[in-house]
């Protein structure tokens, strides 16, 4: 390998890590928001949050937790159409 191959890769390599150390795995995105690590894949999945792959890993830049560390906790609250959907399904169709 060529002295400027060898030089370029040092230079890859350390911007490589500079770059890995503000990233965190879903477990840790998981941690730092207080959910698991499945509804971190979700909110990727969704498109909530982004993240990259690497190699077999999703990993997720701290500054885009940003995005969704104000998100309402729980379920959205059911529509009066919804709630009234549930009880006729409950009832058998009766109302």
């Amino acid at each position: 390998m060529s002295i400027e191959k060898q030089r370029l890769r040092k230079v890859f390599l350390c911007v490589k890590l500079v770059s890995m150390s503000q990233t965190l795995t879903t477990k840790d995105a998981a941690d730092r928001l207080g959910v698991t690590p499945a509804r971190v894949r979700q909110m990727i999945l969704s498109g909530q949050l982004p993240a990259e792959k690497f190699g077999r890993d999703l990993v997720i830049k701290e500054e885009d937790l940003r995005l969704v560390q104000n998100r309402p906790i729980g379920r959205p609250p059911d529509t009066k159409a919804q709630t009234i959907a549930k009880a006729t399904a409950k009832s058998g169709g009766k109302r």
